[in-house]
């Protein structure tokens, strides 16, 4: 598993998102109330761009004309033909069983956490000799 670097928190603000190429895939990084996800910016049914949709949430009946409106702003509805996809998973409610968009894990970890990495530099030996410093390879 490879980790990119997308972007500062700041740089996706609540409700909106990021495209960007990955491994030559185009993946679009959501932001639902602070929360982060990412999902393959291709919708499996003609391959329009997510990132270009409308943001939504969950409409559910529990009865005839009783509706109740949840998850705001945590589905994506494809721009060509309206298809919805849950942020967190990728799933569809329109087929279930059969549809989905792959999701991606994200994190959000300190630019100090980053910095440390495991991020080793080839050293080679130093030393000065009559005021001339050499590198030895």
């Amino acid at each position: 598993m490879t980790r990119f670097v997308v972007a500062e928190v700041g740089e996706i603000p609540s409700g909106s998102s990021k495209r960007l190429m990955l491994k030559g895939r185009p993946v679009a990084v959501f932001n639902a109330k602070g929360e982060f996800f990412a999902l393959l910016d291709r919708c499996p049914h003609e391959g329009a761009s997510l990132c270009r949709g409308g943001r939504v949430g969950l409409t559910r009946s529990s009865s005839p004309g009783t509706y109740d409106y949840t998850r705001a702003g945590e589905f994506i509805r494809c721009p060509w033909h309206g298809w919805e996809f849950d942020l967190r998973t990728g799933q569809s409610y329109c087929d279930p069983a059969k549809l989905q968009v792959r999701s991606f894990k994200v994190s959000v970890v300190e630019g100090a956490v980053l910095a440390e990495g495991p991020y080793v530099a080839e050293t080679f030996p130093v030393s000065v000799e009559n005021n001339y410093v050499l590198v030895d390879l």
